[in-house]
């Protein structure tokens, strides 16, 4: 499984990257924006793509957004890492096409069979 991990700050991407690698032998690609996330995914094409909600410039929201009218990502689904996980907020990100909804700060040990069990869920 490839995971896309598309967030502005460093240390959870490092944080997810290592938990997914190492603990979920999953293979990580990492962006820090939006823009460069949706770049990435259509050239990865990952299986997953983990989403940063609160971002500078493109939030996650407007990212997703932009990810589902491109065809070569409008697929992939779509995970948001989130500290703000109000149950108004999950549906409003579940109506817009997400997946699932994982909480920060997330358990780096517990990450990769979260990722699976959203997957498999659906």
């Amino acid at each position: 499984m490839k995971v896309l991990i598309i967030d502005d700050e460093d240390d959870i991407r490092s944080i997810a990257a290592l938990s997914l690698g190492i603990l979920g032998g999953i293979d990580v690609v990492e962006a820090d924006t939006g823009k460069s996330g949706i770049d990435k995914a259509a050239q990865e094409k990952p299986d997953v793509i983990l989403l940063d909600m609160m971002m500078p410039g493109m939030d996650g929201p407007t990212t997703l957004a932009a990810l589902r009218e491109n065809p070569a990502t409008n697929e992939i689904p779509v995970i948001f890492l989130t500290a703000r996980a109000m149950t108004a907020e999950v549906e409003r990100l579940k109506k817009m096409g997400a997946r699932g909804i994982l909480t920060k700060p997330f358990d780096p040990t517990a990450l990769a069979n979260q990722v699976r069990e959203i997957l498999e869920a659906k």
